[in-house]
């Protein structure tokens, strides 16, 4: 049992060694990991405007929570996983916007992130056919240099190629590539904008 406590004293002495090491974290750091909480419960739907909450918090904190509001709600504008944008990039767009006290600048921005979105979406979708199409002709050339006849009623898919997957992931990172980095410099300037 002497070891046991022993051991356990040790572990209780390097903890408050290391706690004693470790840097302060500067209060604005701090203020601004609140209002990314603040904003994260905004998006949560818990609540209803992001503005009032920030007008709550005391007078000189306001400014770190209202950055790390800000930069919580651009973290959430993404690419769309699947059809439509998802309710969080919306909700994210509105809570900028009543940030910024509708500023035009905002606005406008905000208006071209929800139109490059939208854009993406559709954009996916006409890359997906083109690319089902082309490997649906590599296919049906395969099958008929192997000799076998083709008819409409055969019951091919652009998923039997070999290396569909392979090729869908490259063609599909190309595109978020691109999106992704129309949607960082749009980003990029509403962080300026919010000083971030």
């Amino acid at each position: 049992m002497a070891e046991i406590r022993s051991t356990l004293d040790m572990v209780m002495e390097r903890a408050a060694r290391l706690a004693a090491e470790a840097p302060d974290v500067p209060a604005d750091e701090v203020l601004k990991e609140d209002g990314m909480r603040l904003a994260v419960s905004y998006l949560g739907g818990e609540e209803p405007h992001l503005l009032q909450v920030l007008e709550q918090q005391p007078v000189e904190k306001q400014s770190a929570i209202r950055n790390g509001m800000a930069i919580a709600l651009l973290r959430n504008i993404i690419l769309p996983r699947g059809q439509g944008l998802s309710d969080q990039t919306l909700q994210s767009f509105k809570g900028l916007q009543e940030l910024s006290g509708n500023a035009p600048d905002i606005m406008s921005i905000c208006s071209e992130l929800k139109q490059i979105l939208e854009q993406y979406g559709q954009h996916q979708e006409q890359v997906r056919q083109q690319f089902d199409e082309s490997i649906m002709n590599q296919l049906k050339m395969q099958l008929q240099q192997q000799g076998m006849q083709i008819d409409d009623t055969m019951a091919l898919s652009p998923t039997m190629h070999p290396h569909y997957k392979e090729e869908w992931a490259r063609v599909s990172a190309d595109l978020n590539s691109q999106y992704n980095q129309a949607l960082e410099q749009r980003k990029q300037l509403i962080a300026q904008r919010f000083a971030v």
